[in-house]
Parts: C-alpha cells; sequence; structure tokens
C-alpha cells in the first residue's frame, strides 16, 4: 500500500494563493495521505498583539511559557483548523492533530546545551497503529508542528522532522513517499538563482555544497531529516514547490529527488 506524506512549510501557508492552491491538490490526491504543516508567521504576529516577546537565535524560535502558550494556541487551533475546515470544503475528510491528541507522537524536552530552546520537543516515539486506523477510516491526518511530554508539557516540534518521523513510523506498514513542499523549486546549487534545482541530491554531493556554503541555514535540518527518512524505511523523499506537488506525486521527476 503507497501512503503519501506531505510536509507544507509556514511560508506557504503565510501566502493565501499559494495555500489554496496547495490545499486543492492536496485534496484531490488519490489514496492515503497525511500532512504535516510548519507554523508561519502568525504566532509571531499574534504574540505582538498579546506583548509576547519572541526570541530567536540562528533563526530558530525560543519557546518560553508565554511563547508555547502562543503556538499551542496559534499551531494547534487556528493554523490548524483553518486548513482542516479548507479541506473539509474541497471533500477531503480532513482530521486535526497535536502530538498530544491519542497521545499520537511522544517526545521529550530538548535538554539544555549551548542554547536553552525552552519548551521544544524532540521525537520519541510515533503511534504508527492509531496513525494507521484514522487512514483506514478514510479520515487525513493533518498535524500541527506540536507534541506533548510524559509531564504533560505541549512542546513546539520542528515540522521537518515531526514529518520524517511520521513518515519512518509508517514505513513499516506502507510504501511511503515524502515531500517537503515550500516556496522554492527545489535544493538549489545557488542560493539566489531559484531554477538552480539540483535534480538528484546524494549523501556525497550533499556534503560538497555544504562544504562550500551553497547549502546552508535551514536547508541542513530538512536535508538531515530526508536523508534519515530513507536510511530508516521511506521509500522516497522529493523536496519541491509548492505549486509542483500533483506532479511531484505523479511523475515523481519535479523539485530535488533525495536519494542514498
Amino acid at each position: 500500500m503507497k501512503l503519501n506524506i506531505i510536509k507544507i512549510g509556514g511560508n506557504v501557508i503565510d501566502n493565501p494563493r499559494s495555500c489554496k492552491q496547495f490545499l486543492e491538490d492536496f485534496a484531490a490526491l488519490e489514496g492515503s495521505k497525511i500532512l504535516i504543516h510548519g507554523g508561519g508567521k502568525v504566532a509571531t504576529k499574534i504574540a505582538v498583539k498579546l506583548d509576547v516577546e519572541t526570541k530567536m537565535v540562528d533563526g530558530r524560535r525560543i519557546t518560553d511559557l508565554p511563547m508555547l502558550e502562543v503556538v499551542t494556541m496559534v499551531y494547534g487551533g487556528l493554523v490548524n483548523k483553518q486548513i482542516v475546515a479548507q479541506l473539509q470544503a474541497l471533500g477531503c475528510n480532513a482530521l486535526g492533530l497535536t502530538g498530544a491528541d491519542g497521545g499520537v507522537i511522544l517526545a521529550k524536552k530538548r535538554p539544555v546545551k549551548e542554547i536553552d530552546y525552552g519548551y521544544v520537543g524532540d521525537i520519541e516515539k510515533v503511534n504508527a497503529p492509531l496513525i494507521d486506523n484514522f487512514l483506514q477510516h478514510n479520515l487525513t491526518p493533518i498535524f500541527a508542528p506540536l507534541t506533548f511530554d510524559k509531564e504533560g508539557n505541549m512542546l513546539n516540534t520542528n515540522a521537518d522532522t515531526q514529518a520524517s518521523s511520521v513518515a519512518v513510523a509508517m514505513a513499516e506498514q506502507y510504501e511511503v513517499n515524502l515531500i517537503y513542499c515550500f516556496e522554492k523549486k527545489g535544493v538549489l546549487s545557488d542560493p539566489n538563482n531559484d531554477d538552480s534545482v539540483i535534480p538528484q541530491l546524494t549523501p556525497s554531493v550533499y556534503a560538497d555544497y555544504k562544504a562550500s556554503g551553497a547549502i546552508n541555514a535551514g536547508m541542513i535540518p530538512k536535508l538531515d531529516n530526508a536523508f534519515a527518512a530513507l536510511n530508516r524505511g521511506v521509500a522516497k523523499v522529493t523536496i519541491c514547490h509548492a505549486d509542483e506537488l500533483k506532479q511531484a506525486v505523479a511523475e515523481g521527476t519535479r523539485g530535488t529527488q533525495i536519494i542514498l
């Protein structure tokens, strides 16, 4: 059995036109599917209204207790439920979830090293049988980037990592096709040239681009998660533009193919 697991980036969610088109394409995909979404910039905007300070280190959000309340409300509430409602209108029977719902994704609070990221979760366990149960009942899980720990805390969680972890867990039962959709056409050899898409990326080529600095910043954890998924049983991983989801699923020729 095939299963498409799609991760959609926050920048696409922030763009109403792009988000609408993506959700239409996602709803039209046949067969079993799962969506994991990023947070976007809505949390930062609402944090300003609530007088909650946004703290970032190297592009990563520090989730202290006030910010945890904001991201839980925004990611698990506003963003997730807007996506679910739009998918329902498109005939996709979507089920909005955080990791805490049904205990579906258990994590632990990231230990403090050089930086204290606060209430940020590192995933420990994905309840694949429960997700499979949703799929068997023709439900499409829509995951917000939130998990929980054994102490009852909600935890802000990287959506790329969440997508990889869910894909690996489901790969024991399904032939999993993991697709990372965002605002670029794929992994770029030149960050300043949107057409410089690398068609295929192997570990050695990836290492070369990292060493040269062509691949850096937020793309590195995305690719690390992509290679980790392939190494742990996921059949296929693609990184592509959100507008090319249909072609990436049907043809497998869009964006960047991650291969071992």
